[in-house]
């Protein structure tokens, strides 16, 4: 089975290729993921950084905080990607941005300890207060 997934920012400026995921996807709660996107929870792959390839467009990049860069689109704003200088060699990447989204069904709730207080999933899925172990 092809392994590859593609996806967009929301203007389609930026386009991207992926290449296996490392891990299966998450949907994070952090205080971190929650101010990025505007949203209690972000959907989260992660694949080698070998592994995104942008064939179209290159995403801005900063530094929100020491050792973390978070990717978007420089036109629409919508959020890419997650490197974290403790996990080299890795990237995570929105799946919100993906063409096919239900190819990548997160399978737990990490930072859960960071959730707003109203933010309790009842989809059955484990909550982790921190991250997922082991990871």
């Amino acid at each position: 089975m092809d392994e590859s997934l593609t996806g967009r920012c929301l203007c389609g400026a930026v386009r991207y290729r992926l290449g296996p995921r490392l891990y299966p996807p998450t949907l994070c709660h952090c205080e971190s993921c929650r101010r990025a996107s505007g949203a209690p929870a972000v959907g989260w792959l992660t694949v080698a950084c070998a592994d995104f390839d942008c064939t179209a467009g290159q995403p801005q990049e900063i530094e929100s905080s020491p050792g973390v860069w978070r990717a978007f689109c420089g036109a629409c704003g919508a959020p890419l990607s997650y490197r974290n200088a403790r996990r080299p060699g890795e990237i995570d990447v929105t799946i919100g941005t993906l063409d096919a989204p239900d190819r990548a069904v997160p399978v737990d709730h990490i930072w859960m300890a960071d959730a707003a207080a109203w933010d309790r999933p009842a989809d059955g899925l484990p909550h982790y207060p921190g991250p997922r172990q082991p990871r």
